[in-house]
């Protein structure tokens, strides 16, 4: 609902803002989340959660090149309230159906002086979270000379900032740079650590007290830029919108067209961490699905070749070697990733691209033909990695060539950047991969914003610091490991690429090839489940599975969920969730560096005895990270289940009904 109200109605209201200001308020459909605009000399809100204050007072406003500020004296020419009911079943997804339920404010504002600038601010109030969007109004034509369709204005920045009144812990990744791969920790900080030199990505992730969270991301980023954040200047908890700069136009960020919204900015809320997780908000920002026809698209397992466990090898029998492994498993896809081509890079691997390179050639050790041929006899897709360079120049030729070879998606690598070109062409990249029945998985990417609601194609992405690391650095730690569900993974899909089963304690784990990692066998099999990808990249060799304890687990587990419940957890110690398919329920747990020993309720499942196929750590695992126990046992949903997990440790089964 929303109302205007007067400042002394409310000692709350007059908190937080000056008198003789209009106010606005929209309240989220169960009464708990409130957000409040103010609209006096400048446009301020302010967020709260039960009555707790998450958000003090936020100050939007825009700065096109060569006018001034537009954010100050605004006066209000028209309110429309909505209410936004309905539900929608995503292609993929961690839930079978999800409702959208919010309440909407839209402001239509003016400015009081020259050049009398219109402004459209879209406020949406969700259970768990609040999202603002700014709507560059049509008149804008009018300061542009000699207007014709499609001209844009240069918008050099947005001052959108988030202010807290109090100095939080938080966890932030920090970046140092807009050239990124957004692959790094999330460092547990607090406010004031955080400078205006830094460049912190998101999700950043708030712990406003212990029994309250709160996260800044963004949604339905289409023809914007990346947004960063930084801390806001003279205000030591105050943090300030920064734009992924535009590579050679300046001061520019964005070039905006008139008529055309900035994507929404987010802030997620929840009691516990693991409520974020549960959250649909993101999706629920964007358009429903645009493509007519989207029962083509597969979610599922894919086998990934021979780079974890070695240099790649790029020859027909090498690439067989996986297909067999994925068709044992029962999984859908082989990965052949780089130099099927020829050298993707010139004289350095991530420097440019080759210039020779052609996407539409194969070297001749690779028989395309053949090895999709075999595949597809074992019920078995092939997927392809590409350099978005060549991507660039060659898709208009190569995709359709790839639908007709019968490949099923695509891996695009190395962009690095968000900026406004990099999102467009994101987003072209897609559409066209979609008019040719191709998945897409994109690395050295951006984070997600929802946007695989429109186009559910897109399976998955990184732009996570994900277990390649491990081959040559000590940086995937169970506490890195046990953070990025409450932090990246709240933004969506996350390629972390699990599966490593030469596994190793803290105190034995080494660097290089064939790649170990960090942390127990159940700690790798637990990431199927907690780490949420409708495309999940299995790791290693066929060897390292073979007859080893733990693929059982693989051969069942699926990728996309019907329903998704986080049990319990906390930000870089532990997680414990459960997810459903079908008539299947999928439990995981992982904790850090210490063991632990966490007490789950089962009243997720339904009536009657269930049959829980498990496997835990065994009780030496923390000197044989390799072992684990393996077994079944019959529990109801009146029952506790007891996880015992070594440091590093995990835990993962699955429940059938008996």
């Amino acid at each position: 609902m929303m109302k205007k109200t007067a400042i002394l109605l409310s000692l709350l209201i007059y908190a937080a803002f000056p008198i003789l200001a209009e106010t606005y308020t929209v309240t989220s459909p169960d009464g708990k989340v409130v957000y409040q605009v103010n609209i006096a000399e400048k446009v301020m809100t302010s967020v709260f959660y039960n009555g707790k204050l998450i958000i003090q007072s936020s100050e939007f406003g825009l700065q096109f090149e060569q006018s001034p500020y537009l954010g100050t004296d605004l006066g209000v020419e028209k309110v429309i309230q909505n209410e936004i009911n309905d539900t929608w079943k995503p292609v993929i997804g961690q839930y079978s159906e999800v409702l959208n339920h919010a309440n909407e404010l839209v402001l239509d504002l003016k400015e009081k002086r020259f050049p009398a600038r219109q402004i459209r601010l879209i406020f949406r109030s969700y259970n768990d979270g609040v999202a603002f969007r700014y709507v560059i109004h049509d008149s804008f034509k009018n300061f542009i000379s000699n207007y014709q369709e499609g001209m844009t204005i240069p918008m050099v920045e947005e001052k959108t900032n988030f202010s807290f009144n109090g100095d939080h812990t938080v966890w932030a990744a920090n970046y140092g740079s807009y050239t990124t791969h957004q692959e790094t920790e999330y460092n547990k900080i607090k406010l004031t650590d955080i400078t205006e030199a830094d460049i912190i990505g998101l999700p950043l992730l708030i712990e406003i007290n212990e029994d309250l969270y709160a996260a800044i991301t963004e949604a339905n980023l289409t023809d914007w830029a990346g947004m960063y954040l930084g801390k806001t200047p003279g205000k030591s908890t105050s943090l300030t919108s920064k734009l992924s700069p535009l590579p050679g136009a300046g001061d520019t960020k964005v070039n905006v067209k008139p008529g055309s919204p900035s994507p929404w900015r987010v802030i997620m809320i929840g009691v516990e961490p693991g409520d974020l997780i549960e959250s649909s908000i993101l999706y629920n920002l964007n358009e429903p699905c645009a493509i007519k026809d989207p029962s083509w698209i597969k979610p599922g397992i894919s086998a990934w070749d021979h780079w974890w466990s070695g240099e790649v090898k790029m020859d027909t029998e090498t690439i067989l070697k996986y297909v067999d492994l994925a068709a044992e498993m029962g999984w859908e896809y082989m990965l052949i990733d780089w130099n099927w081509y020829g050298p993707p890079f010139g004289d350095v691997v991530g420097g440019p691209g080759n210039p020779n390179a052609d996407i539409t050639k194969v070297v001749k050790e690779v028989d395309m033909p053949g090895i999709i041929k075999y595949a597809n006899s074992k019920n078995v897709d092939i997927l392809v990695w590409l350099l978005w360079e060549s991507v660039e120049k060659q898709m208009d030729e190569a995709f359709p060539l790839y639908e007709k070879w019968g490949v099923k998606g695509v891996k695009i690598d190395f962009m690095a950047r968000d900026d406004q070109w990099m999102v467009q062409w994101y987003h072209k990249v897609v559409k066209k991969a979609a008019e040719h029945h191709l998945t897409v998985d994109f690395h050295g990417a951006y984070k997600p914003t929802g946007w695989t609601r429109t186009y559910p194609n897109l399976l998955t992405r990184e732009g996570v610091m994900g277990n390649e690391y491990s081959k040559w650095s000590f940086r995937v730690t169970p506490e890195h490991t046990t953070t990025l569900p409450f932090t990246r993974m709240i933004a969506g899909q996350m390629d972390f690429t699990p599966g490593a089963f030469i596994n190793k304690s803290m105190g034995q784990f080494k660097t290089g090839s064939p790649a170990e990692a960090m942390g127990t066998r159940c700690n790798q099999l637990a990431m199927f489940v907690v780490y949420y990808s409708p495309l999940t990249v299995a790791c290693d060799h066929p060897d390292q599975y073979k007859n080893q304890p733990g693929t059982d687990f693989l051969k069942e587990v699926p990728t996309v969920w019907d329903d998704t419940k986080v049990i319990n957890g906390r930000v870089g110690e532990y997680i414990a969730i459960a997810r459903k398919k079908e008539n299947r329920w999928f439990i995981a747990a992982m904790t850090n560096s210490e063991a632990r020993t966490l007490e789950i309720d089962l009243d997720f499942l339904g009536k009657g005895q269930w049959e829980l196929n498990y496997f835990k750590d065994a009780k030496d695992a923390n000197i044989n990270a390799e072992k684990l126990d393996s077994g079944k046992i019959l529990l109801s949903a009146n029952d506790k289940l007891k996880i015992d997990m070594a440091p590093g440790g995990g835990y993962a089964g699955y429940f059938d009904t008996k």
